[in-house]
């Protein structure tokens, strides 16, 4: 009866910031590692890693921005949008080591899917990389596991 007389509100969600490099290779690598729609631990700890290494962060910041880059990957524009941040701002030979990492993020459920590769092959093409690029880095995955 309470309820009725008195609603709870509910709380505003935080706006989403506006996509830069950082927070679009991020979403890109949730985007990847969701395309089987399994998100598993150690897809979520490349992720972490990989933002950190690349942005210089600590674990504590680079998980931070994970969960940044997940709710824009949910709720923001999509692969085009991210893709072109990132050829705008982000040199070919850049973009080239984000094609690894993603590959990366792919495998490190120890699994190939289908799924997975289809998205990856898509954001490669929308990055712009070379056929020959797009299989380097899929083999330097590989051989990375």
């Amino acid at each position: 009866m309470l309820n009725r007389l008195f609603p709870r509100r509910k709380a505003q969600p935080k706006p989403l910031p506006q996509p830069n490099a950082q927070l679009a290779l991020g979403a890109l690598l949730v985007r990847v590692a969701f395309a089987d729609r399994n998100y598993r631990a150690s897809e979520i700890g490349q992720i972490d890693r990989i933002l950190a290494r690349t942005f210089g962060l600590k674990p504590i910041e680079a998980a931070k921005l994970r969960a940044t880059c997940e709710a824009l990957e949910r709720d923001a524009p999509g692969t085009p949008e991210f893709t072109r941040i990132l050829r705008e701002e982000v040199d070919y030979a850049d973009r080239k080591a984000l094609g690894e990492a993603m590959w990366q993020v792919a495998l490190s459920d120890g699994a190939r899917n289908d799924d997975e590769e289809i998205q990856l092959v898509a954001i490669e093409t929308a990055l712009g990389l070379s056929d020959d690029d797009m299989a380097a880095a899929r083999a330097n995955a590989l051989n990375a596991l």
